[in-house]
């Protein structure tokens, strides 16, 4: 498992200090299946606007 896990969406939820992702797990999502080609091709689901907190 990753030991850090980074993110620079400044307004979600889970966004710390240093650009760290503070949940307690991640959910990514492909647009198509279960098969990606690259990292465009994928959502993080685990997004929360930290407007919403």
């Amino acid at each position: 498992m990753a030991k850090d896990v980074l993110c620079e969406v400044k307004n979600c939820q889970y966004w710390a200090q240093g650009n760290k992702c503070s949940a307690d797990a991640i959910y990514v999502v492909s647009h198509a299946g279960n098969i990606a080609s690259d990292s465009s091709e994928t959502d993080c689901k685990t997004f929360i606007p930290s407007d919403e907190a």
